[in-house]
């Protein structure tokens, strides 16, 4: 199967006996038997250069004829409570041009999968900035899964790094119906009258930009296979409508669309492993703008459910989204519904950005959910969905507000409206995600990032198999 387009130069591993420089990961118990394989030279240089196998430390170990003869890495200590095992994906940031060789990797095609992720760069404006240093596929690993991985993790990043004039809800639904193609899926695009027909949320939150909202629907897989559905928000930009953000706020607002992101790459691994799960993935595309007829504070308006919804703030939007496709999502009775989106800033102040808030009622799919995480490297952390909170959504004159009345709890109370819009669905899980790095780490460049993505190819691998 093909893969996804993406602007940006994909990373991918060389293959066979090629000439390559070997790497010696190195952690603080190993470094001293690492030591005594050295060459006498190689040690001597070692010691003047003053390396320690601390994390991410480098050091270069020249051949006769002034070329590289080795490259030592420290992993630190890989028992350590804060030990990244993604570390390697800061070799192609610090390596010279040229191909390497990993000696000694605990776990070759994770190491792998963190080499091709930090070779990403976002290169749709500027060419030419990326690493240049390549890996040979260490042996006994499925590099074609690896490539797929880290292609898909690409092709999300990409999405969500596009600024908006470039990503508005027509080129999320482009990105949506490539990725159809390239996986032989069907797609089906709702808009204009029969949006606000059917899906009357998704239509008030987008219908004050010029950029008409849409309901992205595509399908994959045979029909009597489990029914795995994932939804997506698709928040192309959000202004705040007319509760409008501050500037700062508003300054990567381009990632709003990163639990559509999320979901597509998703989607990407799960079609190209080709996993024997009938596959569904909603992306309601909005721009939330401001316009005369944008959406008020105190309006209220119909859902899909049948719920009515006072609009308590109108930079809570993308749960109104959100929760007219899972409707639809639930109408089916998929054995398994995920949702994605860039929620809440409350998750962020409980969880920080690099840590996905999880609401489930499944405590086995809590389960299987963290397990997922773990064995991905691509950690949650679960919330509860204290259902004593839901009060805070009530409304005077509709059946729910959109928002609660004071400033707790926000990331359980939108969790819990979203609940409202899928209650029939028992394993059904919401992660609440920040979809961008503030700062560069080993394989996750400074930029955008697709959360979960990994750990749901995870799960459904170790749920459906392939």
């Amino acid at each position: 199967m093909t893969q996804a387009a993406s602007p940006s130069t994909i990373p991918t591993l060389l293959r066979g006996d090629a000439p390559s420089v070997p790497v010696t990961l190195v952690t603080t118990g190993s470094w001293s038997a690492a030591q005594a394989d050295l060459d006498p030279t190689q040690r001597r240089f070692a010691e003047a250069l003053g390396f320690q196998p601390k994390a991410g430390s480098l050091a270069l170990l020249p051949s006769p004829d002034g070329g590289i003869a080795r490259v030592l890495f420290g992993l630190g200590d890989p028992e350590a409570a804060a030990y990244d095992r993604l570390i390697v994906g800061k070799l192609p940031g610090l390596l010279p041009e040229g191909s390497f060789r990993l000696e000694n990797a605990p776990d070759p095609a994770e190491a792998a999968l963190a080499w091709l992720m930090g070779s990403y760069r976002f290169g749709r404006y500027r060419a030419g900035n990326g690493p240049k240093a390549r890996l040979v596929a260490p042996a006994g690993i499925d590099a074609a899964e690896v490539e797929r991985i880290a292609a898909a993790v690409a092709f999300g990043r990409d999405l969500i790094n596009t600024p908006a004039n470039d990503m508005g809800p027509a080129e999320i639904e482009a990105a949506a119906r490539s990725l159809a193609g390239c996986h032989g899926a069907s797609i089906a695009v709702t808009d204009g009258d029969a949006l606000a027909r059917d899906y009357p949320l998704i239509h008030a939150v987008g219908a004050a930009s010029p950029r008409a909202p849409r309901l992205i629907d595509l399908t994959w897989g045979p029909e009597d296979a489990p029914r795995v559905t994932l939804v997506g928000k698709g928040v192309a930009f959000d202004t705040g409508g007319l509760d409008i953000k501050p500037s700062s706020a508003m300054l990567l607002m381009k990632k709003d669309m990163g639990g559509a992101a999320a979901a597509l790459a998703a989607a990407d691994m799960v079609m190209g492993s080709g996993l024997k799960v009938r596959l569904r993935v909603l992306i309601p595309a909005v721009e939330n703008a401001v316009a005369g007829n944008a959406f008020r504070p105190g309006d209220v308006l119909p859902s899909r459910a049948g719920l009515s919804v006072e609009i308590g703030n109108t930079d809570a939007e993308g749960r109104l989204i959100l929760a007219d496709a899972l409707a639809l999502a639930e109408a089916e009775s998929p054995d398994l519904l995920l949702d994605y989106s860039t929620l809440t800033g409350a998750a962020r102040v409980a969880l920080g950005p690099d840590l996905p808030a999880f609401f489930t009622e499944d405590e086995a799919l809590a389960a299987s959910v963290a397990e997922a995480g773990r064995s991905a490297a691509d950690p949650i952390w679960r919330m509860p969905l204290h259902a004593p909170y839901a009060s805070l959504l009530d409304s005077k004159v509709a059946d729910l507000n959109n928002v609660s009345g004071g400033p707790f709890a926000g990331a359980i109370t939108a969790a819990l409206f979203l609940r409202r819009f899928a209650p029939k669905t028992k394993a059904h899980g919401h992660f609440d995600l920040y979809g961008w790095n503030p700062s560069a780490k080993p394989g996750r460049p400074e930029g955008g990032e697709v959360q979960t993505a990994r750990l749901t190819y995870a799960l459904l691998k170790a749920r459906y198999g392939r």
